[in-house]
């Protein structure tokens, strides 16, 4: 069984109220007159949407990953759109045209039913029929769903195409946090080089971008990873040529309060971590960063404070998607 966190009580402590979602379990490990001993998991129950788009795979060898890390259950999910064919169609011809597309789902689950099974993972395993970012929803709520693993579609053509309307309209309106995987990741790759050595957290000291870095944090932990921590002044936003040096003192202190936060936490657990405030085009910076780091995993909340008007998702989050070769883990 993989271990997200551990916490050490004395026998006549209360026991802790979980936070967020209540549903991570907990293991006690062992018992004497001096404490007790907590483990709870981070991820329990990992859903893996499929689609016939090809760009699943890497998706699936992360969630087998971190299922087998975590001790998870997957659940395989696919999705038959409802709408399946041109408009003019009777029921009877659109059965016809749905058939395949259900077949395929039907093996295309059962093989990695079949692959999880050889590495010891349990997997349920559905095809259902409807909008597929309703029914992923519907299915991650129902079924109590820690983390919700899909693929991207690459960096070509349009950026809101590149990311894909189905992942985006997930990790907008998921309560779950969403791994997004590129569609250039670990195609094809064996799960055992799948490694976080390195986990990146961004943040802009919001409250979503706290919660986003305990999740990285946690992810940190469970790998023995390296932690680097970013916030980025935003020149779009403050001209900071123009500026006293005592608003840019100012936006300095309060980048350096946001990490050394998140830094502190970090620390307190026993990982190494390493922060840097930086200038310039919140995503440019990020991806930039990344890249310098050697990053493995990128840490975001969806909504923090560059969202812009109607973007639910947050501006610099919605571009570092749609741009990045790196999984990305968003938080709301």
């Amino acid at each position: 069984m993989g271990i997200a966190s551990m916490s050490r009580l004395r026998p006549d402590e209360p026991r802790p109220a979980l936070s967020g979602t209540g549903r991570l379990p907990i293991v006690v490990v062992s018992y004497d007159q001096q404490t007790y001993w907590l483990m709870i998991r981070m991820y329990s129950t990992i859903l893996a949407p499929v689609d016939g788009s090809g760009g699943s795979n890497g998706a699936v060898i992360r969630t087998l990953a971190f299922a087998r890390k975590f001790g998870a259950t997957v659940h395989v999910l696919h999705v038959v759109e409802a709408k399946t064919g041109p408009a003019g169609l009777d029921r009877t011809q659109r059965e016809r045209i749905r058939r395949p597309f259900e077949k395929w789902g039907r093996r295309a689950t059962a093989r990695i039913q079949e692959r999880a099974s050889e590495l010891g993972i349990d997997v349920t395993r559905t095809v259902h029929e409807g909008v597929p970012y309703r029914i992923i929803l519907e299915y991650a709520d129902e079924h109590d769903i820690d983390l919700i693993v899909m693929g991207t579609h690459g960096r070509t053509g349009a950026e809101r195409v590149a990311l894909g309307s189905t992942t985006e309209r997930v990790i907008t309106l998921a309560d779950s946090p969403v791994l997004a995987v590129p569609l250039t990741d670990e195609d094809g790759a064996d799960i055992d080089s799948i490694e976080y050595a390195r986990v990146v957290i961004a943040t802009d000291g919001s409250d979503v971008a706290e919660r986003a870095a305990e999740r990285g944090i946690e992810i940190a932990e469970a790998y023995d990873s390296e932690v680097c921590v970013a916030y980025v002044i935003d020149t779009m936003t403050y001209n900071l040529e123009d500026s006293p040096r005592s608003i840019i003192g100012l936006l300095k202190q309060g980048g350096q309060n946001a990490v050394g936060a998140i830094a502190a936490e970090g620390r307190d657990r026993g990982l190494s971590v390493g922060t840097d405030v930086l200038r310039g085009v919140p995503h440019d910076e990020i991806i930039e960063y990344v890249d310098e780091v050697g990053g493995d995993i990128v840490v975001l909340g969806t909504r923090g404070r560059g969202g812009a008007a109607g973007d639910l998702i947050g501006s610099t989050t919605a571009r570092v998607l749609r741009r990045t070769s790196h999984p990305i883990l968003t938080v709301g």
